[in-house]
C-alpha cells in the first residue's frame, strides 16, 4: 500500500501542495514548524478522519485562508493498494455559513460518504515521541490508542465504537434526569440493551488485539533487551475494576486473560450484571460508571507496573516494542503494507534501537520519516532514501 500523489489546500502550513508520492522511504528534513509533521499529519487525517493532535478540525486551518468568508480546507490522496489499483480520497473540511461551525465531506472515487467508509481504505502506523503517553498517560490516551488501531482495520468496530459513544451520552444524559425526578429507571431499558451489544463488541475487540500484541510485543521486546526483561500488557476491563497491592497490579486482579478471549455474548453478561450491581450509584452521581469507555491497559516489565516503576529508557524500549508489533500485527490483518509515519521518532532512540528499527522498516511500501537532523542517519540509509528539504510549506530535494 502506498501513496501515490498528495494534494492539500489550505491545510497548516500549506497553502497548495501538489506532491507526487514515491514507494519506499522518504525522509524529510528541515528546521522546526516548517511543515515536516502537517504533511504526515495529513496523511493520517485520511486515514483515520482525525487529527492525533487536535480535536479542532479548524485549527488545520492555513492562517492565510482565515480572512476568507467561507474558508475551507481540502486533503485528497491517490492510493494503491492489494485490493484496488487506485483509490482517490478526498476530504473537505469547510464553513457552511459565514456565522456556523466546519463541516467535513468525504468523498471516495467521486463518491460522498461517512467517516465510517473511510476508515480501512488507508492504512498507517504512526510513531510519535508522544507515545510515551501510553506508558506514562492517562487512561484515555491508551483507550483511544485501541480505538485507532482497530477502527483501521474493522469496520464492525468503527460502526460499534461509533454508536457506543452515542449511546453513552444519552444514557448519561437520561441518568441525570432520573436524579432530579424527571424520568424513571424503567426508561434505561433500551439504552441499557445498545449500552451492552455495542460494549461486548469493543471489549472483545480490544481483548483479542492485546492478545496478539502483546506476544508480537513480547518477542521483539526480548530481543531489544537481550532477555533480560519481560513484557507483558494486561487489560483492565471498565466493568471489573482491578485491584491493587502497594501500586502494583494484584495476582486476583479481575482482569481479562488475554490468552483466553471471551466472545461478545459472554462479555454482554458480564456488562448487563455489572451495569445492574451499579444502577443505584449511577442515578445518584448522573454518570455511566463501567464500561468500556473506563478500560485500563497497563504494562508491566518482570511483573512491575511500567508506569509506577519503570524509567523512560523502560518505557521507550516498551513502546518501541510495540509500535514495531503493531506494524507486524497490521500487516497480518490487512495482507498489505501499512504507509508508515515516523516523526522526529528516531531521534528519541539510542543508536543501538535506531539501527533495531530501521532495519525493520526495510521493505515497507512506504515509509516517511521527519528530523531536524539528518546527520543521524547513516550514508547507508540515506543512500537508499529520497530525502526532500521542508522549509515554509515548500519541499524540495535535499541538497547536504
Amino acid at each position: 500500500m502506498y501513496l501515490r500523489h498528495l494534494s492539500l489546500t489550505n491545510f497548516r502550513s500549506y497553502a497548495r501542495l501538489e506532491l507526487p508520492m514515491p514507494e519506499g522511504t522518504v525522509l524529510l528534513c528541515g528546521p522546526n514548524a516548517q511543515g515536516k509533521t502537517s504533511l504526515l499529519e495529513a496523511i493520517y487525517y485520511l486515514a483515520t478522519g482525525r487529527s492525533p493532535w487536535t480535536t479542532s478540525d479548524r485549527q488545520l486551518l492555513n492562517w492565510r485562508a482565515e480572512s476568507e468568508i467561507l474558508p475551507f480546507i481540502r486533503i485528497s490522496a491517490e492510493l494503491c493498494s492489494r485490493r484496488s489499483a487506485l483509490t482517490r480520497l478526498e476530504i473537505t473540511i469547510y464553513k457552511a455559513s459565514e456565522n456556523g461551525g466546519f463541516c467535513k465531506e468525504i468523498r471516495i472515487n467521486g463518491a460522498k460518504k461517512r467517516v465510517l467508509d473511510l476508515m480501512g481504505n488507508l492504512n498507517v502506523v504512526m510513531f510519535l515521541p508522544q507515545d510515551l503517553a501510553l506508558v506514562e498517560g492517562s487512561p484515555v490516551d491508551r483507550r483511544r490508542y485501541l480505538n485507532v488501531v482497530l477502527a483501521q482495520t474493522d469496520p464492525n468496530y468503527a460502526a460499534a465504537l461509533q454508536r457506543f459513544d452515542r449511546v453513552l451520552t444519552q444514557r448519561n444524559a437520561l441518568l441525570r434526569q432520573i436524579a432530579e425526578r424527571r424520568a424513571t429507571t424503567r426508561e434505561l431499558a433500551y439504552w441499557d440493551d445498545q449500552f451492552v451489544q455495542a460494549g461486548s463488541i469493543l471489549v472483545a475487540s480490544r481483548q483479542r488485539l492485546l492478545r496478539d500484541l502483546e506476544q508480537l510485543a513480547a518477542d521483539i521486546h526480548r530481543q531489544l533487551t537481550n532477555g533480560a526483561e519481560r513484557l507483558a500488557l494486561h487489560y483492565l476491563p471498565g466493568f471489573a475494576p482491578a485491584a491493587r497491592e502497594n501500586g502494583q497490579l494484584a495476582h486476583h486482579a479481575p482482569s481479562l486473560e488475554l490468552q483466553h478471549p471471551l466472545t461478545p455474548s459472554e462479555i454482554e453478561a458480564r456488562l448487563r450484571s455489572a451495569l445492574a450491581e451499579s444502577l443505584r450509584e449511577e442515578v445518584v452521581r448522573g454518570v455511566t460508571l463501567i464500561g468500556p469507555q473506563r478500560d485500563e491497559l497497563r504494562f508491566s516489565i518482570n511483573g512491575r507496573d511500567l508506569g509506577l516503576y519503570g524509567s523512560r529508557g523502560q518505557a521507550r524500549t516498551a513502546i518501541l516494542a510495540l509500535k514495531l508489533a503493531e506494524l507486524a500485527w497490521m500487516r497480518e490483518v490487512i495482507q498489505d503494507e501499512p504507509v508508515l509515519l515516523l516523526d522526529e521518532f528516531i531521534a528519541e532512540l539510542d543508536a543501538e534501537r535506531r539501527a533495531f528499527l530501521l532495519e525493520r522498516i526495510q521493505g515497507a511500501s512506504q515509509a516517511l520519516l521527519t528530523t531536524t537532523e539528518p546527520e543521524i542517519f547513516t550514508p547507508a540509509f540515506l543512500q537508499k532514501a529520497l530525502v526532500w528539504q521542508v522549509r515554509s510549506g515548500q519541499i524540495t530535494p535535499f541538497h547536504s
